[in-house]
């Protein structure tokens, strides 16, 4: 019987989609999604392999590029995301790059989000800009200052909303706008939201992206990246996949499956935790500011209601002081992990300004916002009265 024959209905619904999408049944009747731990594929004859391997037939050629369980979470976070096809990698940082790769080259100009994770920042400052593509970073809130650094020959705009670590939010909609007003297009990283709580498609994204390293696999087990689009974009990707090997491993593909199918119940009580956390941190007289989404006095809380159904769980604080006292805060705590991951059930805790910021320059990171009394935590999922008597520890250390 032929395998695709007998692909499964999904529902049409979100948490549907996330426990069912993408998945094909094979005559074993396995009922849990399998691993297809193979390199290469057998053909039935020689004019069978010619056939699959020159596209005019469906089929797998090699896992660098066709894998069925990499196919699975590929057609299922499409479905999440609703659009048509996604393309998986081995990080968030190979999404990033495979991007990068596929849709520009030497002499074309990107305008770039200052808040953005640190080690995009070096991608594009000290490998994209050494192969001719020019690069500029703009305040991510302020839509006067991209439409100013748009150049004649700007092809992309890449932002990450809400931001890490400052909880910044970019205007999907008005950014899609400027870029298509100026044949370009805008990539959303959109880690820190996934398509429970922000649909970028929704709102004018042309290019979706994630860590899937983060909330997609939700407890710390594993590394992958997802890049999802329209197919007319997915297609050049898949070529640059099979040609450069950036790929995601069917094992690491099928712990992502898993992750998928509590993504929902997962980010509805990370926001939770979260917002709690970020109300208590609000009230204490040695916390200077707090930065998360979810509060009521956000400067951009209209636009975060309009955009995203939740807040999430990455919230950052500054402490007053300087680095020892956030070195201090940090160090005194006992159960959160000073780990630099984020979208854990373990709530983590860490200082961005020498871990992951560490690399950028005084200069970006005072753009950026990133100071030396900041601290970022990703809330987990323990129980809300166990991660501030923790963090209380931190601040009784000051």
């Amino acid at each position: 019987m032929d395998f695709k024959s007998k692909k499964l209905n999904s529902g049409k619904q979100l948490q549907s989609q996330a426990v069912r999408a993408g998945q094909y049944r094979s005559d074993e009747g396995e009922h849990c999604e399998p691993i297809f731990t193979t390199s290469s594929y057998v053909f039935e004859s020689a004019e069978h392999a010619a056939a699959v391997f020159s596209e005019q037939q469906e089929g797998n050629v090699y896992s660098r590029y066709t894998n069925p369980t990499v196919r699975t979470l590929e057609q299922r976070i499409a479905a999440m995301e609703g659009t048509d096809a996604a393309v998986a990698t081995a990080s968030g940082m190979a999404a990033i790059l495979s991007v990068c790769m596929t849709f520009l080259e030497a002499g074309d100009h990107v305008v770039c989000s200052r808040s953005v994770f640190g080690t995009t920042t070096g991608l594009f400052n000290n490998y994209m800009k050494k192969f001719g593509v020019d690069v500029d970073f703009a305040n991510l809130t302020d839509l006067d200052d991209w439409l100013d650094k748009v150049t004649s020959n700007t092809k992309l705009f890449f932002v990450e909303t809400p931001s890490n670590p400052l909880c910044q939010v970019a205007d999907i909609t008005a950014l899609s706008e400027i870029a298509h007003d100026n044949d370009a297009l805008l990539v959303v990283d959109n880690t820190c939201c996934t398509p429970v709580l922000q649909r970028p498609i929704e709102h004018g994204a042309d290019i979706v992206l994630y860590s899937g390293t983060k909330y997609l696999d939700g407890q710390g087990r594993t590394m992958g990246g997802l890049v999802v689009a329209e197919q007319k974009y997915i297609d050049p990707l898949v070529v640059f996949l099979r040609t450069a090997g950036p790929s995601m491993s069917p094992f690491n593909a099928w712990i992502l499956l898993k992750g998928l199918e509590t993504l929902n119940l997962r980010m509805k009580a990370h926001s939770s935790n979260a917002a709690y956390l970020a109300k208590w941190l609000n009230e204490q007289s040695k916390i200077e500011q707090v930065y998360f989404t979810g509060l009521d006095d956000h400067p951009q809380k209209q636009l975060i209601d309009k955009q995203q159904s939740g807040a999430g769980g990455v919230l950052s604080f500054k402490v007053k002081g300087d680095r020892e006292q956030a070195w201090k805060f940090i160090n005194a705590t006992e159960m959160v992990s000073l780990t630099a991951n984020l979208g854990d059930t373990k709530t983590t805790i860490v200082h961005p300004a020498t871990t992951t910021h560490g690399r950028l320059t005084d200069e970006q990171k005072d753009l950026a916002g990133i100071t030396e009394n900041l601290i970022r935590v990703s809330v987990g999922l323990e129980d809300i009265e166990d991660i501030i008597l923790d963090l209380k520890r931190g601040l009784d250390s000051l």
